[in-house]
């Protein structure tokens, strides 16, 4: 257990944010990001791997469940992800980003792993598939927490937009691994093994992961934001160095940007929600509305996928999964090839007008499907342009609800925000498979669309007014800490002190 800090202790001026975001990209930065960055990739692996092998898990040779069992599998998959990342989100704040991150890969872990073990269909054999799906839904959840936290505070200010809209654009490459990997284990192999196997891949990638996050330090803004001012000068020399040995140089801090701490206070949610809605409600607005919208229209369109195809253009189950692959390529593409205009053109620009494209092309391609203009291949590919500005613009409502509130509750504010979005997301698949129904009624799901498209073109809106320009700003600028000695209150956009000064 870490030392609780004393709050009466006195403050120390240090130079850490403004070492950390002189630094120049480095092989640290690089290994940084895959070890952390694998977190999506391993929850668009577990949600793929689940929806792949549903229609497996009902046949008389697996667990012969009834489809109604298997669909109560992703809705508890999705209640770990809420539990663990509101648990771990408190914990990453308290304990620190590194032994977090450690710890809920761990979990997610023993939970995947242990689903494969599950061996019979009775009511004991259930139970335990539904408690290993929950473990290993915490341990994501606790993953999004702590990772977004550790990657804001580690990558240099003028990185920080794109790799954060890359690293959360990776869940897609975990979704085309998960589809191809069960297609070929439940076509190439016997179904009660192929199933089982199917839930092992994310764990066998998980440890050795594993291994490479040992040797990451542990966040210097933390450290120094808690007291621990030796321990930060220990993480931060030691990134230096590496940088340093990789034969870069490094430029001399300026001392203006110093800024002077006193270590941090345990805050709770309870708190969290008086920093959050007194002192921040403007940009609270801005955070739930973004992760909301792009979670329901997200939640929404992915899980009732396949429904569409089969329905409505007739695509067998067996070739889906050329079409699930389609579609993930182009939610990776959008990040990787536009991510740094977030942090050239600006925040506002960027999270706005991908919000809303991606909301005005939906309502577009809503009026083709209804007059009947599409076929499997077109309405693919009008999914795939939709969402390379979508899944862009999604990654960014990651990105600013990591980056705009304080350090000291920058991990139970992602938590919080994922949270809400994960229980409106979890409205969209139920509401638009009830609009599909037996595809006799197109004329539902045109009205379907069309709410996605509006919801979307809603939250570009809230973006465009509300957006912090947080790009190329030191994480302190942004929002400063509440343990910044003679703090003055709020940021420039929305000024008020500190429920924690004194």
């Amino acid at each position: 257990m870490a030392a609780t800090p004393d709050p009466a202790a006195t403050g120390v001026r240090t130079l850490i944010p403004a070492r950390i975001d002189r630094l120049p990209w480095s092989p640290f930065h690089t290994r940084m990001v895959v070890a952390l960055g694998v977190a999506w990739i391993l929850d668009g692996l577990e949600i793929t791997v689940a929806s792949a092998v549903a229609d497996t898990l009902t046949k008389p040779e697996t667990l012969h469940m009834s489809s109604a069992a298997v669909g109560l599998l992703a809705t508890i998959y999705l209640a770990g992800e809420v539990v663990g990342a509101l648990f771990f989100g408190s914990l990453s704040d308290k304990l620190g980003r590194r032994n977090l991150f450690m710890l809920t890969l761990a979990v997610y872990l023993v939970g995947s792993g242990l689903t494969a073990l599950t061996l019979g269909n009775g009511a004991g054999w259930v139970i335990f598939l539904y408690a290993t799906r929950f473990v290993a839904g915490m341990g994501i959840g606790g993953e999004y927490a702590a990772i977004n936290s550790a990657i804001d505070e580690l990558i240099p200010a003028r990185y920080r937009g794109r790799v954060d809209i890359a690293v959360n654009g990776t869940y897609w490459a975990g979704a085309v691994l998960g589809t191809i990997g069960t297609y070929i284990l439940l076509n190439r192999m016997d179904l009660s093994l192929g199933w089982r196997l199917g839930f092992l891949i994310g764990p066998v990638l998980g440890l050795v992961i594993l291994l490479v996050r040992r040797h990451l330090p542990e966040s210097p803004r933390w450290q120094i934001m808690h007291g621990k001012a030796d321990a930060a000068e220990e993480s931060i020399a030691q990134i230096e160095r590496e940088v340093e040995h990789g034969g870069r140089s490094l430029p001399p801090v300026d001392e203006k940007k110093a800024i002077e701490v006193t270590p941090a206070e345990r805050i709770g949610y309870v708190a969290l929600a008086r920093v959050l809605f007194r002192d921040y409600p403007s940009r609270a607005v801005l955070g739930a509305s973004l992760m909301i919208s792009q979670s329901f229209l997200y939640n929404a369109i992915f899980f009732t996928y396949t429904l569409v195809l089969g329905k409505f253009y007739g695509v067998s189950s067996e070739t889906t999964p050329i079409y699930l692959i389609a579609f993930a390529v182009g939610n990776l593409v959008g990040p990787f090839t536009i991510g740094h205009l977030f942090d050239t053109l600006g925040r506002r620009k960027m999270i706005s007008g991908t919000y809303i494209v991606s909301g005005v092309l939906l309502a577009v391609t809503a009026v083709l499907f209804y007059a009947g203009a599409l076929n499997a291949i077109t309405q693919t590919i009008a999914w795939c342009v939709i969402f390379f500005f979508a899944s862009a613009g999604a990654s960014a409502g990651y990105l600013t609800v990591s980056e705009i509130f304080p350090l000291e509750v920058r991990a139970k504010a992602i938590a919080v925000f994922f949270a809400i979005a994960q229980c409106f997301g979890a409205l969209g698949p139920v509401i638009y498979g009830a609009l599909i129904g037996t595809g006799d009624h197109p004329v539902r799901l045109f009205i379907g669309y069309l709410l996605g498209a509006a919801v979307m073109i809603a939250g570009g809106l809230v973006a465009r007014f509300l957006a912090v320009d947080a790009e190329g700003k030191s994480l302190e600028d942004i929002a400063q800490p509440l343990a910044a000695a003679g703090r003055r209150g709020r940021t420039r956009a929305e000024g008020a002190s500190s429920p924690f000064s004194t």
